[in-house]
C-alpha cells in the first residue's frame, strides 16, 4: 500500500523473542487537522523500549513497533498546525497525544494526562494501538512536536527527547541552579544527561555510582566530585548534603535506600526516573524522619520543558554521548539486546533511514 496509508517498521511479534525483529506495514491513525506526519532520520534506543520488549512493564500489544526518540522531516502537516511546517527538521519523545482539555492538561503537565496516549503501545481513542520510531514514518499531534535546532546534530538530538526531558524536567521542577548541591545517582544513558543539564542549570553537581570507572566520564560531564558507593560507609561523608537526588538507576530494587536518604538536607528529595522491573526496596515511614526527607518519580516533561532543553542544549552546546546504529533488523536486534547488558556509551542512535526505507515517499 505504501505511504501516506501505511508506513513501514521493525517490530517485534513475541516477548519471548523479544530481540526478533522483522520488517512489516504499520496502519497509522487517521490523519487529523493538527497532525504531522514526519520522515524518520534517527531515532534513539531508550532502555524503556527494553522493558517493553522483554516483558518487563507487563504485557505489549503485538506485533510492536518501540522507539520513542526520534528526529526526521515534516513531509505533511495538517492545516491547524502552526509551530511546525513542511521540511522542518522535527523531533517526537515519549508521548504523542494527549486530550489537552482537563485541568492537569491545562496546567501545564500534559505529560500526567490521564488520556494520554505514550508514542507505542498505547491505544488513541479510536483504538489505533501506537507504532514507533524504528520505522519509516511517525503521524505525530503538533504539541507533541518539537522543531529540532540547527546546531544540534540529528543522531544527538534524538536521545534527549526522551532520556534528556526525562532528566531536564525534574531538574527544573526541583529548581537546580546556583545555591543547589543536586546529585545524580547512576551515571549510564539517564545519568549523563543529569549531570550536563545540572551544570549547565549552575547547580553544584555530584556523580553517585556503584562503578568507580566511571570517574573520568562524571567529571568530564560536569560533576564537581565523584562519590563511589563500591567505598565503606561511603554515605557518612555525605549526610545532610543534597537537596536533590536525581536517581536514574535502573537497579534500585537492589539499593539500601535508606543510606542514600541519608545523605539528603533537611526537607531534600530522592527523586526516581530510572523504572526497575521490580518494586523498590521496603521502607519503614521513621527512615524519612531523621532529615523530613521525601522520596518521588516523573514522568518524561510537558512541551515547554522539551523546548526549554533544547534550547540550553543549543545555546551551551551540550552534546549526547552517542553510539549509532544503522537501522535494520540486526541493527535494532544489536542494540536492544546491548542496551540489556548496559554496554553502550551512553545512548544508542539508529541511523540511515534512507538506506532501510528507500522508496518511503
Amino acid at each position: 500500500m505504501g505511504y501516506p496509508d501505511s508506513f513501514e517498521g521493525f517490530m517485534i511479534t513475541s516477548q519471548e523473542n523479544w530481540s526478533d525483529f522483522s520488517r512489516k506495514e504499520i496502519k497509522p491513525k487517521p490523519f487529523g487537522d493538527y497532525d504531522i506526519d514526519i520522515r524518520i532520520q534517527a531515532c534513539g534506543v531508550c532502555g524503556s523500549d527494553v522493558h517493553t520488549i522483554t516483558g518487563g512493564w507487563g504485557e505489549a500489544s503485538l506485533p510492536l513497533c518501540v522507539g520513542h526518540e526520534i528526529v526526521g522531516e515534516a513531509i505533511k502537516v495538517g492545516p491547524k498546525v502552526q509551530s511546525v511546517k513542511k521540511g522542518d527538521r522535527v523531533g517526537v519523545g515519549a508521548q504523542i497525544w494527549a486530550c489537552l482539555e482537563c485541568k492537569v492538561c491545562k496546567s501545564g503537565s500534559e505529560n500526567y494526562c490521564p488520556h494520554q496516549v505514550d508514542t507505542y503501545n498505547a491505544p488513541y481513542p479510536d483504538g489505533t494501538i501506537s507504532q514507533g520510531g524504528y520505522s519509516s514514518h511517525i503521524r505525530a499531534h503538533e504539541y507533541f512536536t518539537f522543531k529540532i535546532p540547527d546546531n544540534i546534530e540529528t543522531e544527538l538530538a534524538a536521545p534527549m527527547l526522551c532520556a534528556g526531558l526525562t532528566c531536564y524536567s525534574p531538574l527544573v521542577r526541583a529548581g537546580a541552579g546556583p545555591g543547589k548541591k543536586i546529585a545524580i545517582l547512576g551515571i549510564g544513558g539517564l545519568g549523563h544527561f543529569g549531570l550536563m543539564w545540572s551544570n549547565a542549570l549552575g547547580a553544584e553537581t555530584y556523580a553517585i555510582s556503584h562503578s568507580p570507572n566511571k570517574r573520568d566520564d562524571a567529571l568530564k560531564l560536569g560533576a564537581k566530585e565523584f562519590i563511589s558507593t563500591q567505598d565503606k560507609d561511603w554515605a557518612k561523608p555525605w549526610a545532610f548534603t543534597f537537596d536533590f537526588i536525581l536517581n536514574t538507576a535502573d537497579m534500585t530494587h537492589e539499593f539500601n535506600l535508606s543510606e542514600y536518604m541519608s545523605t539528603l538536607a533537611v526537607n531534600g528529595t530522592f527523586h526516581n526516573v530510572g523504572l526497575p522491573d521490580q518494586p523498590l526496596p521496603s521502607m519503614m515511614a521513621q527512615d524519612f524522619a531523621p532529615n523530613g526527607s521525601k522520596i518521588g518519580g516523573s514522568h518524561i516533561g510537558c512541551r515547554p520543558e522539551a523546548l526549554a532543553m533544547l534550547k540550553l542544549a543549543s545555546e551551551k552546546n551540550i552534546k549526547s554521548w552517542v553510539e549509532t546504529i544503522d537501522v535494520s533488523e540486526k541493527g535494532c536486534k544489536e542494540a536492544v539486546e546491548r542496551v540489556k547488558k548496559n554496554d553502550v556509551h551512553y545512548r544508542f542512535t539508529l541511523v540511515n533511514y534512507d538506506k532501510a526505507f528507500p522508496n518511503r515517499g
